[in-house]
């Protein structure tokens, strides 16, 4: 067999260098259908799922998918998709975290309380929410790493607790507006992206994209291993800049983009890199996926717990924060009602797999996305919030469905 041939026998994979050698786009295509016989259909559902919803809203309501309300959809999926972000961080290591709308609304009260009615300088008050947060997360680990009490009980516990001392701190009048001339309000609702800036921040996007993808390809030539084309990272950074550019137009002809927004989505791609460039990040998956095996390789799997938990803690904490910011009060509703559902609902829609060890840090934007475009829609619509919880309930059990079908799909392809 001539080297030719025995190249064209192996393995393709999305990364292979040989996708720029005679296979072309078809060999991409190939390559992605052995992906998803293989059961690894990554965020092809959820996309598509958004698609179809944004299609249906807008046939139903022409002002869906107008510059305003998504303006206002994006400002008002910041907070809990923050939260998501950390209940990401749970789930990838096989753990779950019921408190953390019960977190958030704690750091919303405890901001509220230092910064209006003690006075504290906003830096120090917002530190204190903050911190508290991580040392539940850090109390959390502690309980599940050396008790062993597991991690349903722990913050289901939790959740019950902070609630109580949410309830307690915000006292008789059960509410603490926040000055509208501070600086946590002006940038929930006020603050957005001058026009120019926008199109500045989608080409720096554009180009750190193709940077990491080009820097990554090159390490993994000189270890031998396969790699995306050059042509395939410029083909991939160029349709984010065209889409970015065209979405940032779009946007600026209503108030723009909020830095809210923008804070958000910088926060997804920071979690993205640590968790796919990182040890740590390849720590979190190995655990995940098989803690004990992980333990055996020498991993600290009590450590990477606890990161988990203090990470997730801490967002949700930054989450309640954004959301008394964008309400300009902190009261017994902030972290109560659907908050708590919807950020696990965010995580686990957007891809992240509530067994553990599958998903990534873009599962809670793709998973906010979709909950808020479903509440959005039928706002617009003038529906009964009955059925929200209706159609995000059915949303949810099939992308739990979807991510059992790929993990049974895995399996049998890891036998054959």
């Amino acid at each position: 067999m001539t080297t030719r041939e025995s190249e064209a026998a192996a393995p393709l994979d999305l990364l292979d260098e040989r996708l720029r050698h005679g296979g072309g786009w078809r060999a991409v295509a190939r390559a992605g259908w052995e992906r998803l016989r293989a059961g690894d259909v990554g965020p092809l559902p959820i996309v598509a799922g958004l698609v179809v919803i944004w299609t249906v809203f807008q046939l139903l309501n022409p002002a869906f998918l107008s510059s305003a309300n998504l303006v206002n959809l994006l400002m008002e999926s910041v907070a809990v998709g923050v939260i998501a972000l950390g209940v990401v961080c749970v789930l990838l290591v096989g753990q779950i975290d019921l408190s953390v709308g019960s977190v958030s609304g704690l750091s919303a009260a405890l901001t509220a309380v230092t910064f209006v009615n003690s006075g504290w300088p906003l830096p120090l008050a917002l530190a204190a929410a903050i911190g508290a947060g991580a040392a539940i997360g850090w109390l959390y680990a502690q309980l599940v790493t050396r008790l062993g009490v597991p991690s349903f009980v722990a913050t289901l516990a939790g959740l019950l607790s902070f609630l109580g001392l949410q309830l307690y701190l915000l006292g008789s009048t059960g509410a603490i507006n926040l000055p509208y001339d501070s600086g946590p309000v002006h940038f929930a609702q006020l603050a957005f992206v001058p026009e120019w800036l926008s199109y500045l921040l989608v080409v720096a996007a554009a180009l750190a994209l193709f940077g990491a993808g080009h820097g990554l390809a090159r390490t993994r030539r000189a270890a031998g291993l396969s790699a995306r084309s050059t042509p395939l990272l410029v083909a991939r950074s160029a349709a984010v800049l065209v889409g970015g550019v065209l979405a940032v137009r779009y946007l600026n002809q209503g108030r723009g983009v909020g830095w809210m927004v923008v804070a958000f989505v910088a926060l997804v791609l920071v979690l993205n890199y640590a968790l796919t460039r990182t040890a740590w990040g390849r720590s979190v998956f190995a655990v995940g996926g098989n803690a004990e095996a992980a333990r055996r390789a020498g991993i600290n799997v009590r450590r990477v717990y606890t990161s988990a938990f203090v990470l997730c803690s801490s967002l949700a904490a930054l989450g309640g924060v954004l959301a008394a910011s964008r309400l300009a009060a902190a009261n017994q509703a902030s972290g109560a009602g659907d908050v708590n559902l919807n950020a696990i609902a965010a995580a686990v829609i957007g891809g992240t797999s509530l067994f553990g060890g599958r998903g990534s840090a873009f599962s809670a934007l793709l998973g906010i996305l979709v909950i808020q475009s479903i509440s959005s829609g039928l706002t617009l619509l003038d529906l009964d919030s009955s059925f929200r919880f209706i159609v995000t309930g059915l949303v949810l059990a099939l992308a739990v469905a979807l991510d059992s079908a790929a993990r049974r799909s895995r399996a049998a392809h890891g036998r054959a």
